[in-house]
């Protein structure tokens, strides 16, 4: 645990959303404020967008940004520091669970905008460029309120982290290539979800690369001295998982200490920020180091209490994660 220490921290007030340029930060909801490796903040060019919008997510060129409120019903988008337009999301229950939207990339390059402008539970694919809807035809959803959706690095799968009525977290996992040619395959409920590859709710996930998918499930949900014959396919409470798409099979299993909330990818680990940034070896459930002096959010799910989602963003090479803490910004190196 050498090796976890705070490489940088900075006093900068509020900060909503965190994203790298080269090796710069930005904060597009604060109106692109700019800090260089050293912390120094540079002049800001233009407002904020409100204290309406409390989010944002850009696309992996870095072209295409949405600012939102994570438990309101409007976003905009961005091409770079021009509004595109706005989008909307259906108000069902929308200040009880997380604004569904992602940016990602397909096969052929192009860059795409996931959301659900006009149902909970049915989830539209748009050229980000265009605006042409490339989700088409009648739907017929099942009922999964859409949560935290994300395309997988080269487009071949979409996931989203959401929950069912009772209330119950899940991940359901979509061919996006498919669903490009007939969108009732995000009607569906995927190729991984509960039902019945995972015995407990499913608290968050993230895309480790391309064909892998880590899977984090929290304290609810899940008998398993009743179903011993899914132990095989099933994650329990509080673990920790990685499912291999080519294998179609979980890779890894690891039972955790706890709740670990919002996991990113770093590498052949997560981070994990409950309380306060910890990181897991996805092949041995080990924990690798933590940095317990940085508090963050206990968050868990997509849905219920509106305790905020942590603000944070890898570095595109891995080796460092920038946080929002109460003092400002941290920058922490992953072993």
């Amino acid at each position: 645990m050498d090796d976890a220490v705070v490489s940088h921290e900075v006093w900068t007030g509020e900060v909503r959303s965190l994203v790298w340029d080269g090796d710069d930060l930005l904060d597009p909801v604060g109106g692109w404020r700019r800090w260089s490796p050293d912390g120094k903040e540079h002049p800001r060019r233009r407002r904020g967008y409100g204290r309406a919008y409390d989010r944002a997510v850009t696309s992996p060129s870095g072209r295409w940004t949405v600012v939102y409120a994570e438990r309101g019903t409007r976003g905009v988008l961005l091409d770079g520091r021009r509004v595109v337009r706005e989008i909307r999301r259906d108000g069902h229950r929308a200040g009880q669970f997380d604004y569904p939207v992602c940016l990602g990339t397909l096969a052929d390059g192009r860059e795409v905008l996931v959301h659900c402008p006009e149902r909970y539970a049915r989830l539209e694919v748009e050229d980000v460029a265009t605006g042409e809807r490339l989700t088409t035809g009648e739907r017929d959803p099942v009922g999964v309120f859409h949560s935290r959706p994300a395309v997988s690095p080269g487009g071949r799968w979409l996931v989203s982290a959401g929950w069912v009525w009772t209330p119950a977290g899940v991940a359901a996992v979509y061919d996006l290539p498919r669903a490009l040619t007939d969108a009732t395959v995000l009607d569906g409920r995927g190729v991984l979800t509960y039902w019945p590859m995972i015995d407990a709710e499913a608290d968050s996930v993230c895309w480790l690369d391309g064909d892998r998918l880590a899977v984090a499930t929290g304290a609810h949900g899940g008998e398993p001295d009743e179903d011993d014959e899914d132990d095989d396919l099933e994650l329990g409470q509080h673990q920790l998982g990685v499912w291999s798409f080519p294998a179609g099979k979980w890779l890894y299993r690891h039972d955790l200490p706890g709740p670990i909330g919002t996991v990113l990818p770093c590498g052949e680990s997560v981070l994990a920020l409950y309380g306060h940034p910890r990181l897991f070896d996805i092949r041995t459930g080990e924990l690798v180091a933590e940095w317990p002096e940085l508090a963050m959010s206990r968050r868990e799910g997509s849905y219920g209490a509106n305790e905020p989602t942590p603000v944070a963003a890898v570095h595109p090479d891995g080796t460092r994660v920038a946080l929002a803490v109460a003092r400002g910004i941290a920058v922490i190196r992953v072993p």
